[in-house]
This record gives C-alpha cells, sequence and structure tokens, in this order.
C-alpha cells in the first residue's frame, strides 16, 4: 500500500511557520528573561506585540493590561508621575512626527506608593520604501542606577564643602604667619641666621599655600568651575618672569636654571595668571624631582606651521619608567613611593597644567628616556592670530603714595595684630575691630577710607552683614571695602561682590598684592 507523499511546497511552508514560531518563542523567552520589556509596535495598523511589556509593567505600577490601555496615552499614563506625563508626551509626539529615536526619563509610581524610574527607548525600523514599519522599544528600571549616580553628586558636593572648609582652616593660621614674615623681612634684624630662619619660613608658609590651592583647583577644574580671564599676550616676558621666580629656589636646590628664549614675541591668548601657574608647577617639579648638580631647562619656540607656540622643561632629574609616564598627569598620582616621601606631594601639580593647559586649548605630554636620565614636559598652545599691544610694568614703591585710614575687622587676633603691624609699616593709620558690630561702630566713628574685612566673625553679625550695613548708610557707604577671607572659590567671590564688597582677596594674602592694591585703588580726591 502506498501513500502519497506531501508536496514539497508545502513542506517548505510549514518549516517557515515552525522556524517563525520557533523565532517568535525565543523573542518572548529573552524579553522574560531581561530586567528590560521589549514591544513592537506597527503606526500604520496601530497593531503591536506588549505582552511582555505589559506583564513588566505590571509588576511595578499595579496596572493590569486592561488597564494600562494601548498607544492612546489613556490608562498606563495614569501611573507616571503628573509632573513627568507631559515630558513623556512630548518626546513621543516628537518622535513620532519626525521619525528621531525616542528616549525619555520618567517616574512611576508602584504599588506601594514608592517611586521607580524608568528609561523609555525606541528606535524606528525603516520599510523599502523608507517609511517607517514599526518602532521597536524598550522599558528600563533605571532607579538603582540613578540612585547610585545621586549619590555620587551627593558625595561630590559634600567633598567640595570639606575642602572648601578645609582650605579655610588651613588659610586662617597661615594668614598671620605670612604676614608677620613680611613684617621680620621689613623691620627684623638682618643677622644671617635671623633672614634664613625667616626664609625658611617664608618658603614653608607658601608652599602650604599652593597645596591648598592646588587641592582646591583641581576640584574646580573637574566640575567646570574655572573661569580664564584671556587677554592676548607675549609668552616671552611671562616665562622670562616665571623663571626669575623660581631661580632663587631652585639654586638653592644646587641646580642650574637656564631659559631658552626667542628674541620676537610670542602671542597667545590667555590668562596669564593661570599660564604662570602652569610654568611654575613645572619648575617646581623638576625642582623636586632633580638631585642638586642638575640642571632645568625651560625653552620656548614658536611654530609657525603648525600655528602652536612650544613651551617645555627638561631636566636632568630622576627620570621615569614608561609606566609612569601614562598616568603623570592623572590627579593624585605619585612618582615617589619610597617610604621617606622625600620628593612627594599631592600628586596634583602636573594634574593641574593638564586641565589648565587643555583650558587653554593647548595639550601637554612629557617624555623621559628612562630612570635617572630626565624628564621633559611639553606644552603646545594656539598661537593668537593678531599681536598684542604691550603693556608698561610698574613696581611698588619703598614708601606709599598715601597715607590711608584703615579699618581691620578680624577676630583672630594674631591675623589681626600681624596685620595691622606690616600696614603701619606701610605708613597707613590702622584701627581694629574683632566682631561685625564692633567694626560698624569703629566705622561709623572714623570714617576710614578703607576697611579690610574678614567673612566669618562672631556675634552675629558676619562680615558680608557688615558690608551691606555700611553700603546702606551715607556716611560710610564710599569705604572701600576689601573682603579677605579662607574661603576663596569663585562663589565666595560672587557673594562678596553681591555683598557690597569691591575686592575679594584669600588669605594667607600676598603682602605685595594688598600694597600695591592700597596704593592703586580709587579713593575720592584728595586723599
Amino acid at each position: 500500500m502506498s501513500t502519497n507523499p506531501r508536496p514539497a511546497a508545502a513542506s517548505s511552508l510549514e518549516a517557515e511557520d515552525e522556524a517563525l514560531r520557533r523565532s517568535e518563542a525565543r523573542y518572548r523567552a529573552l524579553a522574560e528573561a531581561t530586567a528590560q520589556a521589549v514591544w513592537v509596535w506597527d503606526p500604520s495598523t496601530g497593531v503591536g506585540d506588549f505582552d511582555a511589556t505589559q506583564r513588566w509593567w505590571e509588576k511595578i505600577t499595579g496596572q493590569s493590561p486592561a488597564e494600562q490601555g494601548g498607544f492612546d496615552w489613556q490608562g498606563w499614563i495614569e501611573a507616571v508621575h503628573p509632573d513627568d506625563r507631559e515630558l513623556a508626551r512630548t518626546a513621543w509626539v516628537t518622535s513620532m512626527s519626525t521619525g528621531a529615536p525616542f528616549e525619555v526619563e520618567y517616574r512611576v509610581q508602584t504599588q506601594d506608593g514608592g517611586l521607580r524610574t524608568i528609561l523609555s527607548r525606541a528606535v524606528p525600523v525603516y520599510g523599502p520604501e523608507g517609511e517607517v514599519r514599526e518602532w521597536v522599544g524598550t522599558l528600563a528600571d533605571v532607579t538603582v542606577q540613578r540612585q547610585a549616580m545621586e549619590e555620587l553628586r551627593e558625595a561630590d558636593r559634600r567633598k567640595d564643602e570639606f575642602l572648601a572648609m578645609l582650605a579655610h582652616e588651613l588659610r586662617n593660621p597661615l594668614a598671620p604667619i605670612r604676614t608677620a614674615v613680611e613684617v621680620l623681612r621689613m623691620v627684623g634684624p638682618a643677622d644671617p641666621p635671623v633672614q634664613q630662619a625667616r626664609g625658611m619660613i617664608e618658603r614653608q608658609v607658601m608652599h602650604m599655600a599652593r597645596l591648598v590651592d592646588d587641592l582646591l583647583d583641581v576640584s574646580r577644574i573637574s566640575r567646570g568651575k574655572i573661569l580664564l580671564r584671556k587677554e592676548r599676550l607675549d609668552l616671552v616676558p611671562l616665562v622670562r618672569a616665571a623663571a626669575e621666580d623660581h631661580r632663587s629656589l631652585i639654586e638653592a636646590n644646587r641646580l642650574t636654571l637656564a631659559a631658552e628664549l626667542p628674541d620676537q614675541p610670542v602671542w597667545v591668548a590667555g590668562d596669564p595668571t593661570r599660564l604662570s601657574q602652569v610654568l611654575g608647577n613645572l619648575l617646581q617639579n623638576s625642582n623636586k624631582f632633580t638631585n642638586p648638580g642638575g640642571r632645568v631647562t625651560i625653552r620656548l619656540t614658536e611654530d609657525g606651521d603648525e600655528g602652536i607656540a612650544v613651551l617645555a622643561v627638561e631636566d636632568t632629574g630622576i627620570g621615569m619608567e614608561p609606566g609612569m609616564l601614562a598616568r603623570l598627569f592623572e590627579p593624585f598620582s605619585q612618582a615617589d613611593r619610597s617610604l621617606d616621601r622625600s620628593r612627594g606631594g599631592l600628586g596634583l601639580g602636573l594634574a593641574l597644567v593638564k586641565g589648565l593647559t587643555e583650558l587653554h586649548s593647548g595639550s601637554v605630554q612629557a617624555s623621559s628616556a628612562g630612570r635617572g636620565r630626565g624628564t621633559r614636559i611639553t606644552i603646545q598652545l594656539p598661537l593668537s592670530p593678531q599681536p598684542a599691544v604691550e603693556a608698561g610694568t610698574g613696581f611698588l614703591s619703598q614708601s606709599p603714595a598715601r597715607s590711608l585710614w584703615i579699618l581691620v575687622v578680624e577676630d583672630n587676633r594674631d591675623a589681626a595684630e600681624s596685620l595691622q603691624m606690616l600696614l603701619e609699616i606701610y605708613g597707613h593709620q590702622v584701627v581694629v575691630a574683632e566682631t561685625g558690630q564692633a567694626g560698624l561702630e569703629a566705622a561709623r566713628q572714623h570714617r576710614p577710607d578703607v576697611a579690610i574685612c574678614d567673612i566669618g566673625l562672631p556675634g552675629g553679625m558676619d562680615g558680608y552683614a557688615l558690608a551691606r550695613l555700611l553700603r546702606r548708610a551715607d556716611e560710610t557707604a564710599g569705604i572701600y571695602l576689601i573682603a579677605l577671607s579662607g574661603y576663596g572659590q569663585e562663589e565666595d567671590r560672587r557673594q562678596a561682590r553681591q555683598a557690597g564688597f569691591d575686592q575679594h582677596l584669600t588669605k594667607p594674602v600676598d603682602p605685595l598684592t594688598l600694597a600695591k592694591l592700597l596704593e592703586t585703588l580709587p579713593l575720592p580726591s584728595g586723599v
């Protein structure tokens, strides 16, 4: 007995149907197994596959598939937080009208009254004629990830607050030390041992101040909080001045410093203060890692073809291995990991160099032939297309051009007394107050030309409140107000300006900076 074989075409169709069923089963299993919900929707027919998505949505919100509805924005949208509904709706309408990928994040209310964060995405699938054949989308619960990100942001905020407080607490004791050192320099005995001790104190105070500033600057760069005050400037005098500023420090370490500079100007657009900081960090780094008898060379050239200025600091120091070069510009990266930490620091100087250079649209790279064979750090900055007008250089006269009445409001007795001594040596008349209220009364009584005021004051009236009160009264409104604070971030400067201060100086203030300010500040005629 024989049987007729089934047609080949029928067998082929059954095989295709079976393959399709297997594919759909695999797709549904995959959708069930993943942490995301996957859906497909045909905009021309309004038909889609939402089974897995509806079950996923029901587990989170408690809405049954019937309650959820479809793509008519009824039902399921009720589970979305009211503040986020319009955001989700607008994003979807925009994608439907433009064909752009859909992505939106919104909060949904859970069965137990809580909130979860959902990331919804969809992409169009196009047909042969370029039409949108269907949309394929996913829903993902990203609550844990967003909470982790928020915790990181909060930790970063707390870190910034801690760094600002740490800087304030460190700067407060540094301020009277630096001021007292300047007093000793001006009126102290000329005995070599005394001068040597004074020099030691001054160098260490400046070192501490630099560490504090470096710590804060790295944090500011990472948050994009550093604002450059750019101008067109000639790098030649800037590099020459930086070399001379560090020459005594480098030569004290029994090193030779050479500066190879071009005869012609090298114009760039940059912040002279920040570029000097970059160069200073490079010179300090070479000084720290070069043994006595070595050499530090700073070289400036111009590559007109490439349109760049090339600034290199090269030393004959301890050098480094290739592995260290790869992470040299990372914050807290240390070349000195020995127990005695004789060459150590915070590992921030070169991270600052990199950050500040990149803010100037430049680049930095390091090279070394290996251990004991020195290091070369090269900075490239874009040349300025137009030359700048060279500004005249000023200097501070030995005696002030005018004598001012100055009110110092400072609750730290050492800081107040040392600042008073320094100002009186400069030839000014000084009155001191230790609280905001005492400062207000002294200002009304003495009508000073200038008030130098700490921000953190006891007694319920801080420096900001004192400045506002002085500005409101006719008899004190014209006083030139200088804020002197251990807080030196941009937000602190902004608050000082809003309170009425004319200047904001960060502790420990450079005595020369203060003296120049007092000599040149605008005051009413006759002073």
